[in-house]
């Protein structure tokens, strides 16, 4: 099936993955923001971080709701889906974190920590830019290319932060089990950017 042309478009579902991707956006950065904070403070951003994802999850069911009722999709109702699904996975993983964080009470990060979670704000940025391009299916490769060359500098990062973190930088005990789960969490949240990127990368094969 080709490109549909703007007048069989409904733009709704665009806009309503724009959404989706944007609280990928806001989710990340309230997790920076917690990453800094003390162990208060992130208690007290935690339930905000909650809302978040709870309206992430609203914006995937609306679009599912869509195509539900909806006889003309842009294009393959299951790829629409799927694509919805991992970008609330996204969010998800980013709050799973934040949450761990929260309840692990952890002072004294690794600074590679804030790497990390750097490329994973520049992965949703990036996201929420291309949803809207879905629409005209242009500039796309661009952002698929962008997302993997990010998720290869965290695999970097990841494996430096494991390397230090078993090489003694951390030497407490629980406080490398801590730190493992953390960086472990990040590392899924950047996965999970990536396979949205793969799902954009066959819709748009598929549609040219």
């Amino acid at each position: 099936m080709g490109i549909l042309k703007p007048s069989s478009r409904d733009d709704a579902f665009f806009q309503l993955l724009a959404d989706s991707a944007r609280q990928c956006v806001a989710a990340a950065g309230l997790l920076t923001q917690m990453l800094a904070a003390d162990t208060t403070e992130r208690e007290v951003l935690l339930p905000r971080l909650k809302d978040i994802e709870h309206e992430a999850d609203e914006a995937t069911h609306a679009i599912i709701r869509k195509v539900n009722t909806s006889f003309v999709t842009p294009f393959d109702h299951g790829d629409i889906v799927e694509l919805a699904a991992s970008l609330d996975d996204c969010t998800d993983a980013i709050e799973a974190a934040g949450q761990m964080v929260v309840l692990y009470r952890m002072n004294g990060l690794m600074p590679d920590i804030t790497a990390q979670m750097e490329v994973i704000v520049r992965m949703a940025q990036l996201t929420a830019d291309a949803m809207p391009r879905l629409a005209t299916m242009k500039e796309l490769p661009e952002y698929w290319v962008e997302i993997n060359r990010l998720e290869n500098e965290g695999d970097v990062i990841y494996r430096t932060l494991l390397r230090d973190l078993f090489g003694g930088a951390v030497t407490d005990p629980i406080e490398v089990i801590k730190h493992k789960d953390i960086i472990e969490r990040l590392e899924q949240a950047a996965d999970c950017f990536e396979t949205v990127a793969h799902r954009v990368e066959s819709i748009v094969i598929k549609e040219s």
